[in-house]
């Protein structure tokens, strides 16, 4: 008789291809990607004490990144049915708990969803960010790594926030489901955002496959994107879901613009340009679906959402901030951002 909870594993799977699986970054994700390889048993897994993890660091990003990833395309070969092993949803929530707690301790907090989006308007008038840079004075190669690093989110452009649309009512999951369904290419598989991304990438001539430079991208990147999961898993964290998201459709417009700027000045072709010019538009007017639609009627539907809100805002852009100083950091020594120089 089939135990009911542990459930019953294929017979035969496809032969896993470990060269689409990136390489450790230490006993955590060593641990995860064995599981994954099929060389040990979920059972096996480590219980990592929080004391001896950091939480913004290599090995705890890629283990979360690798456990999200069965939840969205997953990797050849490897079980469909890891996806639910309750032994790998136990180690990725001690790592959750270890990431959510950093987060909570180094953003500041509060209840003004309003002022916490009015200030994501406010932009300096010499910026510094990697936009900004680009804009001015980037150089090809930097452009170039700049897209690898946004790659591991926007060839799964939207997909994380998706996940929060059977928890919302209302005006909220109206004015949400719009803004994803222009994300989603309005009914037009070519003018999917992640389809456009892709088609900039060789236009550029990177390597457009997904998942093509998860090996190189640092635990900078995967926090970004690791942060959007956590928050569309758990339908405890749909306020922050849903204020990670109006983070990007508030801010995305003014610094798509200069991404424009910085292909036309070097020379690229029109249709290397198509992706972020959608952005300066579409998000335009996505900022006002959000603010009066999403926003506004959440929170008079459920106002004790508003903290969560504004952490979704305050957490991502802390992350957004570590990466965007890290990137240019790294250029301004004349050195790669990436874990190994991939372009």
């Amino acid at each position: 008789m089939l135990d009911v909870h542990t459930p019953e594993r294929r017979a035969t799977t496809d032969a896993v291809d470990t060269t689409a699986l990136p390489h450790a970054r230490g006993p955590v994700s060593s641990a995860v990607l064995e599981v994954l390889a099929d060389d040990r048993a979920a059972g096996d897994l480590p219980h990592p004490s929080s004391s001896g993890l950091d939480p913004y660091g290599d090995d705890l990003q890629l283990a979360l990144y690798l456990c999200y990833e069965l939840h969205y395309r997953g990797f050849p070969g490897v079980d469909p049915e890891l996806e639910w092993d309750p032994d790998l949803l136990a180690l990725r929530r001690a790592l959750e708990q270890v990431f959510v707690a950093a987060l909570q301790r180094d953003v500041e907090g509060g209840d003004d969803v309003e002022a916490a989006v009015d200030a994501l308007l406010v932009e300096p008038v010499e910026g510094t960010g990697p936009s900004w840079k680009l804009a001015e004075d980037g150089e090809l190669w930097q452009l170039r790594e700049y897209v690898v690093q946004r790659s591991i989110y926007h060839l799964k452009e939207a997909d994380p926030q998706a996940w929060v649309i059977p928890r919302l009512d209302g005006q909220a999951k109206a004015s949400l489901v719009t803004v994803e369904h222009d994300e989603f290419g309005a009914g037009h598989a070519d003018r999917v955002h992640a389809r456009i991304f892709a088609d900039m990438m060789d236009e550029l001539g990177l390597d457009s496959t997904y998942h093509a430079y998860l090996d190189v991208a640092p635990a900078l990147t995967l926090a970004t994107v690791n942060v959007m999961s956590l928050f569309g898993l758990h339908r405890r964290w749909r306020g922050a879901s849903v204020g990670q998201f109006a983070l990007v459709e508030v801010t995305s417009s003014p610094g798509s613009a200069r991404l424009v700027k910085a292909m036309q000045r070097l020379g690229l072709p029109v249709a290397a340009q198509a992706f972020y010019e959608e952005h300066i538009e579409a998000d335009a007017v996505h900022e006002q679906l959000v603010r009066r639609g999403l926003l506004a009627d959440l929170t008079a539907r459920e106002p004790s959402l508003a903290a969560d809100i504004v952490f979704g805002i305050q957490a991502s852009s802390f992350l957004e901030d570590r990466l965007a100083d890290h990137l240019v950091r790294s250029w301004d020594a004349g050195s790669s951002s990436l874990l190994r120089a991939a372009v």
